[in-house]
């Protein structure tokens, strides 16, 4: 058994280092476990502790190979709760499933911090800062114009991106994307949170969510639970979309979801919307509505089903907009497969639709399909795609005109006093349309970029509204 007392706590003074005790039990392959996670510390400023009670946070790194090993383990974190208080537990007997088929450590030793089983350094670290927030990031720290942890945005200040998650476990047969950026990773809710928290501190107004799929978050650890603020959070989109929306609140900031599969747990996001927790917004990737077409694609909802879940979703939450995109002309599609799509766009009412002419990628598997169209086919029906998705656009835009809504200034020329460029939570950047802001009709009105601000909708102009700030 190699036994080492190292480092521990939980909000010493602003002045004071951080210190974390740690045992490490077992095998010289829990060993190197050990290493990692305190090399890890030293980088991030802890410091390490020769005794329990100098600690403010205990790991304990156990073994579960052997009864004797398990009862050492057990013991030492019953010590260490004792003498401290304070304890998270890694290694294999965290692993271990007890006699009522929980946690054997929960079960034995239930006031514990956190339990992970062993490889899991970025597990305990997740858990360590949300305990014993870290003194510095030696990376990070330094960089200037950074948003601290969130580190260097190439967007505007007031609007920000946040990655989630990366690569993608479907296989669409348009599709490359898996072969280049591999299955469906999701990055760990803690960490997730922690640059949401640092963006809406250094300023950001509008937090976009980003992935592959954000539907599917979590799927691949099987929504294994994380820690955030103490507490521990499953790693799934219900949560995480909750905790963010309770983090904006503060700041109130904006939080807009992008590439929103329509599986069937997006239903519970809806009431949320409602709320007003996150905005009314849903970026689906539908890319057609005919069954056969979606068989053919290899798209994992059925169109049918599509229309339906959109009726639901706009019972729960009637201000929901929702965007999307398709492909027209895809190998096979017939011209009765096309209206079926057409008619789709317009019984489904959506918001925002862009749409590509199918165009064969190198790599993807739908290349090999039968009944390629011609080139000018596939344009053309993209364009009367375009015709419709326009009309149906320009129809729910109408309904705002005389609304009063609140929007996010992206651009003010002297201070808003010659006018405005802004969006409304119907407006994704870069992607949707806008809002043309005229001049105030008080003289003494202003505002900057990046302030919300409510405004009047007097008219609709194509693709973007005109509004007078009030």
């Amino acid at each position: 058994m190699n036994t080492d007392t190292h480092a521990a706590i939980a909000t010493p003074p602003a002045n004071k280092v951080p210190k974390v005790g740690f045992v490490s039990l077992g095998c010289p392959k829990a060993l190197t476990d050990s290493e990692l996670i305190l090399t890890q510390l030293s980088a991030e400023g802890y410091q390490t502790s020769k005794t329990f009670e100098g600690a403010d946070l205990v790991i304990v790194n156990t073994c579960g190979f052997i009864d004797d090993a398990v009862r050492e383990s057990l013991d030492t974190i019953g010590e260490a709760l004792a003498e401290n208080g304070k304890v998270i537990v890694t290694g294999c007997l965290g692993a271990k499933t007890g006699t009522d088929g929980g946690n054997m450590v929960k079960q034995m030793h239930p006031s514990v911090l956190a339990v992970t089983g062993p490889h899991a350094t970025q597990e305990v670290m997740d858990a360590v800062h949300t305990n014993l927030p870290k003194p510095h990031d030696p990376f990070i720290d330094l960089v200037p114009g950074s948003f601290g942890e969130a580190g260097i945005k190439l967007t505007p200040k007031h609007y920000a991106y946040l990655k989630i998650s990366e690569g993608c476990n479907h296989r669409c047969t348009f599709c490359i994307i898996p072969s280049m950026r591999g299955d469906l990773v999701s990055r760990p809710i803690g960490d997730v949170l922690k640059e949401a928290k640092a963006l809406f501190a250094g300023g950001v107004k509008e937090l976009l969510v980003i992935s592959q799929d954000t539907s599917a978050y979590g799927v691949d650890v099987k929504y294994r639970t994380g820690f955030w603020d103490g507490k521990p959070v499953k790693t799934r989109m219900l949560e995480l979309v909750e905790a963010l929306g309770d983090l904006a609140k503060p700041y109130g900031a904006w939080v807009r979801l992008h590439y929103v599969y329509p599986y069937p747990s997006v239903d519970a996001i809806l009431p949320l919307m409602a709320q007003g927790l996150v905005l009314p917004y849903l970026d689906v990737p539908l890319q057609h509505s005919h069954p056969d077409v979606l068989k053919r694609m290899k798209r994992p909802a059925s169109g049918e089903r599509n229309l339906e879940r959109i009726r639901e979703w706009r019972a729960i939450c009637p201000e929901l907009v929702i965007r999307s995109t398709f492909i027209a002309g895809f190998p096979g599609e017939t011209e009765e497969e096309f209206a079926h799509l057409l008619d789709f766009i317009r019984e489904a009412e959506i918001d925002r639709a862009g749409c590509f002419a199918y165009s064969p990628v190198e790599g993807a598997t739908a290349n090999e399909l039968p009944g390629m169209l011609p080139a000018e086919v596939r344009e053309a029906r993209r364009a009367r795609f375009m015709e419709v998705a326009e009309e149906v656009s320009a129809k729910r835009l109408e309904r705002r005109v005389g609304q009063t809504m609140q929007v996010l200034v992206d651009k003010a020329i002297g201070l808003g006093k010659k006018g405005g460029i802004a969006r409304t939570y119907a407006d994704a950047p870069e992607i949707d349309g806008v809002v043309h802001l005229l001049p105030p009709e008080k003289l003494s009105k202003t505002y900057k970029v990046g302030e919300l601000i409510k405004v009047r909708i007097v008219r609709s102009q194509g693709h973007d509204l005109v509004g007078v700030p009030v």
